[in-house]
């Protein structure tokens, strides 16, 4: 998928509200700007305008992501709702993981499992590991595997609705070793600050 970073914590929103206040989802546009603006469970932390969250909801829903829900007799805010779980036939524990990342940016499964209490109950990490690799597994990934940071020790999952992560992509790009031209001169600058750091002590030494 290519959804851009606001429709993804639109989205993402609409998915945790669902099951943790269902007796106010759908949301109102208030309510959503709310969610994906709250400063508690969200990485990074945004200031969305409404402007800003209507247009992300105007494309989730030719996605075929998002649904209005109009105003029923006696009402007066039209209010949204996700329907990503028939859209990419997604189970609970997926959905709740894929929510998790989209909401708080990379994590291990450690961490989804601590923090996923509200959204489904893992009983076990093998629980969280299984649907991360169902997500990855799919025709088309949803969640990938990031690598390995210099003294971490669990790896981190990342989700793939805006595409790849950067991390992912910069770990596949290979580096490029540097000019010729280039080494040459840093050769020479080392060569240059030796012979000025004989010279001193030379110098200092009495030394021709």
């Amino acid at each position: 998928m290519d959804l851009t970073p606001v429709e993804v914590r639109v989205v993402s929103s609409l998915m945790e509200k669902e099951v943790t206040t269902p007796d106010t989802y759908p949301l109102t546009l208030n309510a959503l700007v709310a969610a994906c603006n709250q400063s508690t469970g969200r990485a990074p932390l945004l200031q969305l305008e409404h402007g800003e969250v209507q247009a992300a909801l105007r494309s989730l829903k030719d996605r075929g992501l998002v649904r209005f829900v109009h105003p029923s007799h006696g009402g007066r805010s039209e209010k949204y709702r996700h329907v990503v779980a028939d859209a990419l036939e997604l189970g609970a524990p997926e959905r709740a993981v894929l929510c998790l990342l989209g909401l708080r940016g990379p994590q291990t499964p450690g961490e989804l499992k601590g923090r996923c209490e509200r959204l489904h109950g893992f009983a076990h990490l093998d629980e969280v590991q299984r649907a991360l690799e169902a997500l990855a597994g799919r025709p088309e990934p949803l969640a990938a595997r990031l690598p390995r940071r210099l003294g971490q020790k669990e790896l981190r999952w990342a989700h793939l609705l805006c595409g790849e992560p950067r991390d992912v992509e910069e770990a596949d790009r290979p580096v490029a070793p540097p000019p010729r031209a280039d080494r040459l001169a840093e050769l020479e600058d080392r060569v240059a600050s030796l012979e000025a750091a004989i010279a001193q002590i030379r110098a200092e030494l009495g030394l021709p």
